[in-house]
């Protein structure tokens, strides 16, 4: 990976689940374009578009900005054949095509009914995007990874790796895995709240589905956690050590380690109280923005 695709990416972006066009109406698109607008402004390097988006939401959030490095957050590879996925990634202009990347993950039993081979899956979408015309190369996409085997996979076919719902030091373990060269960037879940108790109790309503997946709880099983840290929500220890909260210098302060744990890139996910809001929380972006400030 060069310097120049570090700098594309930058240290600090936004992962969201709120920017998918195909499930919102006229004023839902309109108030994705002002955030997305607003985002570029504050000097994100990367949104990343989360929550298993289609190749026609990934192409309308290019569309929506100018600058900024747009990633999926990730695409499942059940949902989507990669004949279709390279051919919609060929409409867009040349510009646009420069600063998107294809973010890929081979989702979840339980949440697939075809799930099969998740790894040689994988293998064999990248091998059918390196056959496409144009094809959708190593350099042009990144892998959801999270074990020894994917890891490597990311390393060697793709720029590297993007691990969800994951601590610092998993980031440090995937850097040994992939190497020096590819580039890791992990989401990470902040809440915003310096009430630690009811910023718990937001994070657990987000921690609660993902608990219900074996990718997710075997990986932190692999990190040394206990299937008690998994009940009622999630324990202290588990929630502290996944998510960043507390007040902007906190959640700062927790980037930090992902950096420092070897993370070229970290990817946060804005959780708040308000599952009656947008899904936009605008003014968290803004106030992160200004903590991290020329950081980002």
């Amino acid at each position: 990976m060069t310097s120049e695709t570090r700098e594309a990416f930058g240290r600090v972006g936004i992962w969201s689940g709120a920017l998918h066009e195909s499930r919102v109406d006229d004023a839902g698109r309109k108030a994705i374009a002002r955030a997305l607008s607003e985002l570029e402004e504050l000097g994100y390097g990367t949104v990343w578009i989360g929550g298993s988006p289609s190749p026609d939401d990934a192409a309308a959030v290019v569309a929506a900005t100018r600058t900024i490095t747009v990633a999926t957050g990730i695409l499942s590879i059940w949902d989507h054949t990669a004949q279709d996925v390279a051919a919609r990634i060929a409409a867009l202009d040349a510009h646009a095509r420069g600063r998107f990347v294809l973010g890929l993950g081979v989702s979840h039993g339980p949440m697939v009914p075809q799930y099969t081979k998740p790894y040689s899956s994988m293998v064999a979408y990248l091998d059918a995007l390196d056959a496409a015309t144009p094809p959708v190369g190593a350099g042009a996409r990144v892998l959801a990874a999270l074990g020894p085997k994917m890891l490597k996979l990311a390393a060697g076919r793709a720029l590297g790796a993007h691990p969800y719902l994951v601590t610092a030091e998993h980031t440090a373990e995937a850097r040994e895995a992939l190497g020096p060269d590819a580039l890791l960037a992990p989401e990470l879940s902040v809440v915003l709240d310096t009430d630690l108790d009811r910023a718990r109790t937001t994070a657990r309503t987000m921690l609660a589905m993902y608990l219900r997946l074996p990718n997710y709880t075997d990986n932190l099983l692999r990190l040394g956690f206990a299937e008690s840290d998994f009940e009622d929500g999630g324990s202290v220890r588990l929630l502290d050590a996944l998510f960043a909260l507390g007040d902007a210098e906190r959640v700062k302060a927790r980037t930090r380690e992902y950096l420092d744990a070897g993370a070229d890139h970290v990817a946060l996910q804005v959780l708040t109280a308000d599952e009656g809001g947008s899904g936009l929380p605008r003014a968290e972006w803004r106030e992160l923005a200004e903590a991290f400030g020329d950081e980002l």
